[in-house]
């Protein structure tokens, strides 16, 4: 009975559970971010290919 008492008051587990979904959150809006800033990357290569294959004709 005693260790059933111990492991009702033990909040080690929630703290990992916690700090896994902080670092879920934080990663879901990195790769949200990254894929912003792909598409706009994207677009800023394209041009430059553009404009540097009308230069060189």
């Amino acid at each position: 009975m005693n260790m059933i008492a111990r492991f009702a008051k033990d909040e080690s587990g929630a703290t990992a559970i916690e700090y896994g979904l902080i670092a879920m959150l934080v990663s879901v809006t990195i790769i949200g971010i990254l894929k912003s800033v792909g598409t706009s990357l994207n677009t800023v290569f394209t041009n430059v290919n553009g404009g540097l294959t009308g230069a060189a004709k």
